[in-house]
């Protein structure tokens, strides 16, 4: 007698999120420019996880260590797999992003690339596939139980030109145009 359908489960791990699972079903998922995806899977354990990334670590006179910091989400990641039964020792690692999407915003995407290399070889996680760097940005879907990744890069041909939808001196918050800031899209 077959099993019944098990529908798969999605799961959009967005910036400074972190997350682990080892459900056949699941299937995470994340989109990235200059940000890294790290991930982890247990092969034997069949135990996974992904993080999401916006930059490495904090500025050296920055005392506070918030969530979209790559050593808070790498340690976050290990830790939420270990509790799921994963052994480190046994964990292998597939890093994605890091591209430099604008030239004005400088190497980020490198600095967050280096960052989970240099994590991954201090921590003693082997890297069995990067797609890092670049200037392209990338939709990742991750199997955390098999380690299965499905990469697309999305060229920037295709990623859509921001065209403003109102002009400043509409004024829809009733403020002076002198009151208004600008905004940086990244």
């Amino acid at each position: 007698m077959n099993a019944p359908f098990q529908p798969e489960i999605r799961d959009t791990i967005l910036q400074g999120e972190a997350r682990a699972s080892g459900d056949d079903r699941m299937v995470m998922s994340t989109v990235l420019g200059s940000c890294v995806a790290t991930c982890l899977y247990d092969p034997v354990a069949r135990i996974g996880g992904m993080n999401h990334y916006l930059l490495a670590k904090p500025a050296a006179e920055t005392t506070s260590l918030d969530r979209s910091y790559g050593l808070f989400l790498m340690e976050l990641l290990i830790n939420e797999m270990l509790k799921l039964g994963a052994d480190k020792k046994r964990m292998k690692a597939r890093i994605y992003g890091g591209a430099n999407m604008s030239a004005g915003l400088g190497p980020i995407g490198t600095a967050n690339a280096q960052f989970a290399r240099q994590f991954l070889k201090d921590e003693g996680i082997p890297t069995v596939f990067e797609d890092l760097e670049g200037t392209c940005a990338r939709r990742i879907d991750f199997r955390p139980s098999t380690g299965q990744v499905r990469a697309r890069r999305v060229t920037n041909e295709k990623v859509p030109t921001p065209t403003p939808t109102m002009s400043i001196t509409e004024n829809p918050l009733g403020r002076s145009k002198d009151d208004i800031g600008g905004v940086e899209l990244f």
